[in-house]
């Protein structure tokens, strides 16, 4: 096994990581006060090539691989979780699904958008009514005379709603046949009948902007219909199993920042006329969140080389996925939990990254199929039952 990186794996962690020292540092705890969008910080990256880590560059992208999407995604996310959010939805939820799903006109006009930076893409899958039980939408598709599709309904909880030029939408095309009457759709914020709603006051991941969304005789144009009629859910669910691998990415970013600052907290803090590091229950708390950590990333990586692997040759990586997205959050919400504590007082105050760390590491145990929804899938595929 050569767990050596490439040059251009290594370069794309290069530039991700300088940048999110020098322009993602500095201004994260303020944007996570005022819950402000970093819209430039945003496009720059896009400039750099970080919203479009895995899109070919004919299509405006970096042309790498999954591998190199994860260190990038893990230097952003230690950087700010916020960030990092939005990045995923546009690499994974995106850019991703149109990549595998899309015709040449909509990876060029759609894809090139949003991984040059020009736009902000989302993905429309969650409603009111159902999160984790995401067959169950009310959200209706129905053909006009011309062709095209009259779209009504609401969606909830959806990242880069307030800003987003471009949304992949899940809508019902066949109603009372379930999954199978699911279609995909992408939509251009900009034609009437859409409307993005306040954005919501989240616990975490502030900088991030979350809002529902309303079509009312919201008219998609019929070129813009994502793959085959009736094939929204299985290509909803094939971009999730991406999108996880981001999530378990951000996660371990949260992790490996929330971990190198009790490193240093341990080695500086005195009590009782000792650095605390050298006490017994704290050099066993950060013996723990070493294993935890790198088991996180190991797995995290596992599943991006699967994917790059299935990208050639066909097959899944939905367990790999799944593995890397329940470990890689539950050490996230475990380590900054672990991190507060020892800082004690200080790991509570906002005068340090602490208590964001633990804030924006308990939404990577939810969003993109909750810890419970991960464990069904791995036991489903161990199992062979359902």
């Amino acid at each position: 096994m050569d767990f050596r990186f490439t040059d251009d794996q290594l370069s794309i962690q290069s530039i991700a990581r300088d940048f999110a020292q020098k322009r993602i540092v500095p201004v994260a705890a303020e944007f996570d006060a005022r819950g402000e969008f970093p819209l430039d910080n945003i496009r720059e990256m896009g400039q750099l090539g970080l919203m479009g880590i895995e899109v070919p560059e004919e299509y405006g992208g970096a042309g790498m691989d999954p591998v190199a999407y994860v260190l990038a995604m893990v230097e952003i996310a230690a950087a700010d979780a916020a960030t990092s959010t939005i990045m995923s939805v546009n690499n994974s939820l995106f850019c991703n699904g149109i990549l595998k799903n899309g015709n040449e006109e909509q990876k060029q006009t759609y894809v090139r958008a949003i991984a040059s930076g020009e736009a902000i893409g989302a993905y429309a899958l969650t409603e009111p009514q159902s999160g984790s039980d995401a067959s169950n939408m009310h959200t209706r598709a129905v053909k006009n005379e011309n062709g095209d599709w009259v779209i009504n309904g609401k969606k909830s909880w959806i990242t880069s709603g307030p800003v987003a030029g471009y949304i992949v939408l899940f809508a019902v095309t066949t109603p009372g046949i379930g999954a199978r009457g699911v279609s995909a759709f992408i939509i251009d914020t900009k034609l009437p009948g859409f409307h993005a709603g306040k954005t919501e006051p989240k616990l975490g991941i502030r900088a991030s902007a979350t809002c529902e969304i309303e079509f009312n005789e919201y008219v998609c144009p019929k070129a813009n219909l994502l793959g085959e009629e009736g094939k929204g859910f299985s290509i909803a669910m094939g971009v999730l199993d991406a999108g996880r691998i981001g999530i378990a990415s951000q996660a371990v970013g949260i992790a490996r920042a929330a971990y190198e600052a009790t490193l240093t907290w341990s080695r500086d803090r005195k009590a009782f006329g000792h650095p605390i590091g050298t006490f017994q229950m704290t050099q066993s708390k950060i013996a723990d969140m070493k294993c935890k950590l790198d088991s996180a990333l190991l797995l995290t990586l596992r599943a991006a080389w699967t994917k790059a692997q299935t990208d050639k040759n066909g097959g899944r990586f939905g367990t790999e996925a799944s593995m890397a997205k329940l470990v890689a959050s539950e050490a996230a919400m475990w380590i900054t939990h672990q991190a507060v504590q020892i800082h004690g007082g200080m790991g509570y105050s906002k005068e340090m990254p602490l208590e964001r760390y633990f804030r924006d590491a308990k939404i990577t145990e939810i969003y993109e199929g909750t810890s419970e929804i991960q464990r069904l899938v791995i036991a489903r595929a161990e199992t062979g039952l359902r």
